[in-house]
């Protein structure tokens, strides 16, 4: 009795609307291509009942721009992109086209209307000429860092040494350090083994790898004259310092006063006063009597 009722509940459900949504995909989520070729993002989608969707194009940065808007193109896509259905198709992308894309696709007759896909465009550059930094001499002793930079490829550039057209393989042992990711070869003290022709070369996964010109780096002795004076100089300044000191030191014992010779000390003695003046005094001979 079961089976002859389960006909008569499946035959309404099939019968009955079934509510869909615009659904949205990418075959190729993420595309990577050579600088000045032509970038295909896919974009593919399905709807219930509408059948002319409003497609959109738009890429995220530090805001969110328009591709494809309205049925046209808009700023810098203008002239070099077109549209198959939902597929947009980049023609001559340089680094600036790099970065993350959403397909919008609206069916507004749809019981879900919006539906999206993301795709991420990286346009690889290959290694160009690094710009090296290499002295043409310095002293016996120094440290020294010779720079390797190649701005432009993408993925950045790893770097190697090379040294007389041999390359140099930092170890344990070796005098010199080398960082492959920032191209930095590292001297904590260059002798005069260290003289010779050196080149660095950038590499990636995009094209051939690119090196700069060999140049010259030579390691001399500080000259005889430089050492005397630098000798000299450090002298004088000792000298210098310890008479500093020793004045300093007098001048708080109070051992630089100087005292005077006794035998220079002069007695002076005030003169005399002079006599009072002698009167002349005459004696009188009394001639007469005063009584009376």
């Amino acid at each position: 009795m079961t089976m002859w009722l389960l006909p008569l509940i499946l035959i309404p459900l099939l019968h009955s609307p079934v509510c869909l949504s615009v659904t949205v995909s990418s075959t190729t989520p993420t595309v990577e291509v050579h600088e000045h070729t032509d970038a295909t993002l896919t974009c593919e989608f399905k709807t219930e009942k509408d059948q002319n969707p409003r497609i959109e194009w738009k890429k995220k940065g530090k805001g969110v721009t328009f591709v494809y808007f309205n049925h046209k193109f808009t700023g810098p896509y203008v002239g070099r992109a077109k549209i198959d259905g939902a597929t947009l198709t980049i023609h001559s992308v340089t680094q600036k086209d790099s970065g993350e894309y959403r397909c919008e696709v609206t069916a507004s007759e749809d019981h879900v209307n919006l539906g999206e896909t993301t795709v991420t465009l990286d346009v690889l550059v290959p290694p160009h000429v690094p710009s090296c930094e290499v002295p043409s001499s310095v002293f016996v002793g120094s440290d020294l860092e010779l720079l390797c930079k190649d701005k432009l490829s993408i993925p950045p550039a790893t770097y190697r040494w090379y040294k007389d057209n041999k390359a140099l393989m930092a170890s344990a042992d070796a005098a010199f350090s080398i960082d492959t990711n920032k191209g930095i070869l590292k001297f904590n003290s260059v002798s005069k083994i260290d003289t010779g022709m050196y080149r660095c070369e950038s590499s990636n996964s995009a094209g051939a790898p690119k090196s700069c010109v060999a140049q010259q780096l030579k390691v001399v002795d500080y000259p005889v004259n430089t050492t005397v004076l630098i000798v000299s100089a450090a002298a004088f300044s000792a000298l210098v310092l310890f008479c500093c000191i020793c004045l300093c030191v007098c001048r708080r014992q109070s051992c630089c006063r100087k005292e005077k010779d006794p035998k220079s000390i002069k007695c002076y003695n005030p003169a005399p006063p002079p006599p009072p003046p002698t009167r002349n005094i005459k004696h009188y001979k009394q001639t007469q009597s005063f009584m009376i």
